[in-house]
């Protein structure tokens, strides 16, 4: 691809100068401080200021507001101290980098850098690689890593999107976590939050106040005016960015349920377009969307991926987790009615709910690859009070079966760090901001589970000792059960990329159908290209009578039939 014209941040302009420019339409004028000395910056329209001055890689610098306030590059490739502090010249990365995986290839690991080992950081991280792809991983996937106020947290406060963490490491060192999995095979995706900015550290309001709508909100603040040009810029050049200079094969958008956008095209559109038109690569979107929409993910009728290549699947996980633990507290209460013909549904046509009930649209026409399946992850275990894992809330039968069903059907399927060995440390929510900011963060999560049963002792979100005990432990995976648990895992994803990967791509919409769920029975058809895969389990703890099946027997759990059983059989087609 061609070098980015970047519209926002500082970019070389050649001879030892660099272009400074900042989208500031609530100013009549506006300084650059370089090097300690300040210069005015010309308008250039519609909002912009600009200015070419000599530097060089790693001056600090930032834009001087007129009430005196200096703030940093909202579009800063790294800073000097902190989300408050000036910016660093950061020349663009340049890399080789490699072919890519197709879609139908993809298990993607979710994990988050500081908690994922115990040094927490990207060469860290790095080592733990060769382990993953013996497995049979076969993507990344990083929760975000753009800067946010403090040294802890998920990442999705950052106020800063284009400047990477430094609690985890160097920009080269990110890069080089990226190469390395690439070497081993693994795609590499990113989380990334185009949905708000973070409450520390974001200076936008007091020179773009026109960034924000402020007829509306999100949870989590002001919303984002995405009709603006200069904020539909400021995104899709910052997915560019990552998937150009860094080598992302793909990204996680974070709750699209909240970018509201009028526009034609809208911005989720508009931002896979260019993506796909712009990198000679394969290129993943995944979207997180509590709505379950479908129109960002259809196919063209030969499969070809034209926007976003998936859906993460909360009707899967959610009618897998009620099955698995009885809960039915908070959004688990919409599952508890039928949770295995929930689970059977979203097994055989995507979405469990579509449309009936005033939510969702139906997706049986979309081919089984559009939906991204987890009994795990970074939100539904870490938004718990206590921040527990499925292996401490049910029986090792159950978890067994569900995991795979999770492997084996012809859907994405994503396991959350540490699920592989069978971890029972919890993940919990944490942050690191201090002073009035940490103390409402703390009575907030405090106060989120005030009515709930049995969630009097909620971790302290803010101690530094939430994210420690939060953070893997080595022992249990280099333990007999972890390493058990690990050759069971092994053993699925064998069977998923020689006899289910191959058979995924000429696979299109209503492969999927629902044969039996009721009394813990469980059935499943898919009619893959190529092959017809059959799935007959029994969550009962009795055994039940199953739909016949015909073919070849691929793994199972127990015997047919059986209690707490979960067994896969294969008719290959002639």
């Amino acid at each position: 691809m061609a070098d980015i014209a970047y519209t926002w941040g500082a970019g070389p302009s050649g001879e030892g100068k660099w272009r400074f420019r900042l989208w500031a339409p609530g100013l009549e004028r506006l300084l650059l401080r370089l090097n300690g000395g300040d210069h005015a910056m010309e308008a250039v329209g519609d909002g912009w200021f600009a200015l070419e001055r000599p530097a060089e890689e790693g001056d600090a610098y930032g834009f001087v507001l007129s009430d005196g306030l200096v703030v940093p590059d909202p579009a800063a490739r790294r800073q000097q101290k902190g989300v408050h502090g000036l910016s660093l010249v950061t020349a663009p990365r340049r890399g080789e980098f490699w072919a890519g995986r197709p879609w139908e290839e993809t298990v993607i690991y979710e994990l988050h850098v500081g908690t994922f080992t115990q040094a927490g950081t990207y060469t860290a991280a790095a080592a733990e690689l060769d382990r993953l792809a013996a497995l049979g991983i076969t993507a990344i996937e990083l929760l975000p890593v753009s800067q946010f106020g403090g040294e802890r947290g998920w990442g999705y406060d950052g106020v800063l999107p284009y400047a990477p963490h430094p609690v985890y490491g160097t920009p080269d060192d990110l890069a080089a976590f990226v190469a390395a999995a690439h070497e081993r095979g693994l795609m590499v995706l990113l989380d990334v939050v185009y949905n708000h900015f973070g409450p520390d550290g974001n200076y936008l309001h007091a020179y773009a106040p026109g960034f924000f709508d402020e007829h509306r909100h999100t949870p989590w603040g002001a919303g984002i005016d995405y009709r603006e040009p200069p904020v539909r810029r400021f995104f899709i050049e910052n997915a560019l960015y990552w998937l150009a200079e860094y080598g992302f094969d793909g990204l996680r958008l974070d709750a699209i349920d909240q970018i509201e956008d009028p526009s034609n095209p809208e911005l989720l559109v508009e931002l896979a377009q260019e993506l796909r038109a712009r990198l000679d690569r394969p290129v993943h979107l995944t979207t997180e969307d509590n709505r379950n929409v479908t129109h960002l993910h259809e196919r063209r009728q030969d499969g070809e991926i034209l926007l976003h290549s998936g859906e993460w699947n909360d009707d899967f996980h959610n009618a897998a987790h009620v099955l698995a633990t009885g809960e039915s507290e908070g959004y688990y209460r919409d599952y508890a009615g039928d949770p295995l013909g929930l689970l059977g549904r979203s097994l055989a046509e995507g979405f469990a709910f579509q449309g009936e009930t005033g939510r969702g649209e139906p997706s049986a026409h979309l081919p089984p690859t559009a939906f991204v399946d987890f009994l795990q992850n970074h939100d539904q275990t870490g938004n718990r009070a206590r921040g527990e894992r499925l292996a401490t809330l049910t029986d090792p039968e159950t978890l067994e079966a569900l995991t795979a069903i999770l492997l084996l059907s012809p859907h994405i399927p994503m396991l959350f760090m540490g699920e592989e060995y069978g971890e029972t440390r919890p993940f919990c929510f944490f942050a690191g901001f201090e002073g009035e900011l940490g103390e409402a963060v703390r009575k907030g999560r405090r106060e989120e589970f005030r009515g709930f049963v049995g969630f009097d002792n909620v971790p302290d979100p803010i101690s530094a000792q939430t994210m420690a005990a939060s953070t893997l432990d080595p022992a249990r995976r280099d333990s007999r059960a972890g390493q058990d648990a690990q050759e069971r895992v092994k053993r699925l994803l064998h069977l998923r990329h020689t006899e289910i990967v191959p058979r995924l791509a000429g696979t299109g919409g209503g492969a999927g159908r629902l044969l039996a769920a009721a009394d813990g029975a469980l059935a499943v058809d898919w009619q893959l290209d190529g092959g017809l895969l059959q799935l007959r389990a029994n969550f009962a703890d009795a055994p039940r009578e199953l739909p016949a099946v015909d073919g070849t027997e691929l793994h199972k759990v127990g015997e047919l039939g059986a209690p707490k059983s979960a067994v896969h059989w294969l008719r290959v087609s002639a």
